[in-house]
């Protein structure tokens, strides 16, 4: 599986295409907005977009997803229903962001915790990591190590819990009790800025390394 990244809104938001090499099938995660720059992409690399895939319900991520359907009449699959609130509210924040184009819309399929999603021949499990949003959702490929986190985990810095139904103590528990496990070698593609690992955040991030962590369990 390969991974294009496109910076997409002022918010500076993460839109991938991950691509299946063997048939060049494709899904596009989180298209937010700068539809155009998507397409163009899409015909830049040659592939064949198969799926729609949304980790959350915030504008920047889905703002773009029911046109991005239109054109390319596929599916859209994601997030989880706890996000139903957020999007339901699209076309309001759109206007309020200067995004006058995104549309509310009804994913194909909701997803939950242990699904898994396909193009080509490329497997997704879908992990359900509420705490940013109650609906978010991650996608993980165990073949390749690669996770795509949305707004849960970055590179040095984890999501905002500040908006409506944002819960920290369950967004500290998604990473520590959902991701982890998954092994420190994963490699993962936040929803703003680079990549990283596991790894690397398990050692350096001031929210959630080992060393942080531990300093706040409780003393027996």
């Amino acid at each position: 599986m390969k991974a294009v990244v496109i910076p997409v809104t002022a918010f500076e938001q993460n839109c991938s295409i991950l691509i299946c090499e063997d048939t060049l099938q494709a899904a596009v995660v989180d298209p937010g907005g700068n539809l155009d720059e998507i397409l163009e992409k899409i015909d830049e690399l040659r592939v064949k977009v198969v799926l729609i895939l949304i980790t959350h319900g915030h504008l920047d991520h889905c703002g773009s997803a029911s046109e991005l359907k239109s054109i390319l009449d596929v599916n859209i699959e994601g997030p989880h229903r706890d996000d139903d609130f957020w999007i339901l509210q699209l076309s309001e924040q759109g206007n309020k962001f200067g995004m006058p184009n995104a549309k509310t819309f009804e994913p194909d399929r909701w997803l939950e915790h242990g699904d898994r999603v396909k193009f080509g021949n490329v497997h997704l499990d879908v992990l359900h990591c509420p705490g940013h949003t109650p609906g978010h959702v991650v996608f993980y490929n165990s073949l390749e190590k690669v996770a795509i986190v949305g707004d849960v985990l970055f590179s040095g810095s984890i999501g905002r819990t500040d908006f409506p139904r944002g819960d920290h103590s369950e967004l500290i528990n998604s990473i520590t009790k959902v991701l982890w496990p998954l092994g420190s070698e994963i490699k993962f593609l936040p929803g703003h800025g680079p990549i990283s690992t596991f790894k690397k955040e398990r050692m350096s991030n001031p929210f959630v390394s080992d060393q942080v962590l531990s300093k706040k369990l409780p003393n027996n």
